[in-house]
């Protein structure tokens, strides 16, 4: 199972893993246009900051997933690979993941009311945040 590990010693909150991830779900994958559609793309993480300290905050892929037990239609479910993911065509709105959630990583649509969470962009090898990071602060690892 992969996982995108973060480290917060090299994190300096520059906000681009969030501006990556949200590129790679736009529409386009042009930045030029990807900031103009409707609705406006999404990143599926976010950087916490406290002072100096900032740290990248994405799904874990937990092995017993709170937010998955939580969901009363099934939007949130685990693959046959390991992934936690959501199906934005049963969300309600609901934000029981967003409550149970550990890691805080599950994220409140602005313009749609349904949840947006890490994916690992699925269709790639490396993750865009982690590609993307200029200080190498995300890593991309395997875990048993």
């Amino acid at each position: 199972m992969k996982r995108i590990i973060p480290r917060e010693e090299y994190c300096i909150g520059c906000h681009l893993c969030e501006v990556y991830c949200a590129l790679e779900h736009s529409k386009s994958k042009k930045i030029w246009k990807a900031f103009k559609e409707s609705p406006k793309p999404v990143g599926r993480l976010h950087i916490e900051t406290r002072g100096y300290l900032a740290l990248s905050l994405s799904c874990r892929h937990c092995e017993d997933p709170p937010c998955v037990n939580a969901c009363m239609t099934g939007a949130m479910y685990k693959d046959s690979n390991g992934l936690v993911l959501h199906d934005r065509d049963k969300c309600v709105g609901c934000w029981m993941c967003i409550m149970v959630c550990p890691y805080g990583a599950i994220k409140k649509g602005k313009e749609e009311k349904v949840v947006f969470k890490c994916d690992l962009c699925g269709d790639r090898e490396v993750p865009a945040c982690v590609e993307g990071c200029p200080q190498e602060a995300l890593v991309l690892e395997e875990v048993e």
